[in-house]
């Protein structure tokens, strides 16, 4: 008889092979478990990603968008297609440090019955860190990390799938605004340790830094006007605004400008959008929400 599958695996990639079998090898122990199943979601590559699993993961449920969708796309796609009670979603550059994570996670659902989703710690680093000594301690998140979480599964079907229009960013705080709209928790556990092999230093420079704060900038502006209470919009947003302008485009910044002004335009294109997925918070609910503790995205080892 087959085992029963508890967890699945869930990784979305495109055009980093390399990167995506560094990852699988460093998780192999986790696919050879009987109670583990692995999904990934090709994204569009034109690296032969797709065939490279094909050939050297063939135990690995493999499936591919002909031409890119986004991640956010490919994530639900992903998640649609989970039987198992649990689903971790994990980045292709990423993978765990901790060595028992299943067994930790398993422990902590069962001790948080209001959990739809633990967020892990991340280290940021092209290396592991050389220690990885932590007292931070669980704790209820105002939202999660979108490639280092895992899912209860009823708390996803709970709620609405990610944005797809999103494109990319922000689906983790719109899945956290209905997730607490529906009672259930965000917790970040710092107990589990993942690796995620990016030189956040070197982004800056990166070609798509524009689009990328594009991005980051229009998701966090959707967000205001899906789910805040409208008397506090017009002041997030001015002041994000101000933090833009004053922190990047007056010290020259010229492409923080290009990103703000077309992610201005993008806002205004997704009116429909916006109008259609309101899911606003009482003022009552606001407060609640404003006092949980900010998303930790990033750890540092302690100086010893």
């Amino acid at each position: 008889m087959q085992a029963e599958k508890r967890f699945s695996i869930l990784i979305t990639t495109k055009n980093r092979k390399d990167d995506l079998d560094f990852t699988l090898q460093k998780i192999q122990y986790l696919l050879d478990r009987e109670d583990v199943t692995c999904i990934i979601c090709d994204d569009g590559s034109t690296d032969e990603t797709y065939s490279f699993i094909q050939e050297n993961y063939p135990e690995i449920q493999l499936i591919q968008n002909k031409r890119s969708k986004g991640l956010i796309y490919s994530r639900n796609r992903l998640m649609d297609l989970v039987t198992s009670e649990f689903a971790i979603s994990i980045d292709d550059d990423l993978h765990f440090v901790t060595k028992n994570p299943l067994e930790i996670l398993e422990k902590a659902f069962t001790e948080n019955s209001k959990a739809g989703l633990f967020s892990f710690r991340i280290y940021w680093n092209l290396e592991e860190p050389k220690t990885t000594n932590c007292n931070e301690v669980l704790h209820q998140t105002k939202s999660f990390a979108g490639g280092a979480n895992v899912w209860r599964m009823s708390a996803w079907r709970d709620i609405p799938n990610y944005p797809a229009w999103f494109v990319f960013y922000g689906e983790e705080d719109f899945a956290s605004f209905q997730m607490f709209k529906k009672k259930w928790n965000v917790y970040y556990l710092p107990e589990i340790l993942v690796n995620h092999r990016v030189d956040l230093k070197s982004r800056k420079k990166n070609t798509d830094y524009s689009l990328r704060l594009q991005r980051s900038l229009r998701s966090g502006w959707y967000l205001y006007f899906l789910f805040y209470p409208l008397s506090v919009i017009p002041k997030k947003l001015g002041y994000s605004l101000m933090v833009q302008f004053k922190t990047k485009v007056l010290k020259g910044d010229l492409k923080a400008l290009k990103a703000i002004f077309f992610a201005l335009i993008n806002l205004f294109l997704s009116t429909p959008k916006i109008i259609k997925n309101t899911n606003r918070l009482s003022m009552q609910e606001y407060k609640k929400y404003q006092k949980l503790e900010d998303t930790k995205l990033y750890w540092k080892p302690e100086d010893k």
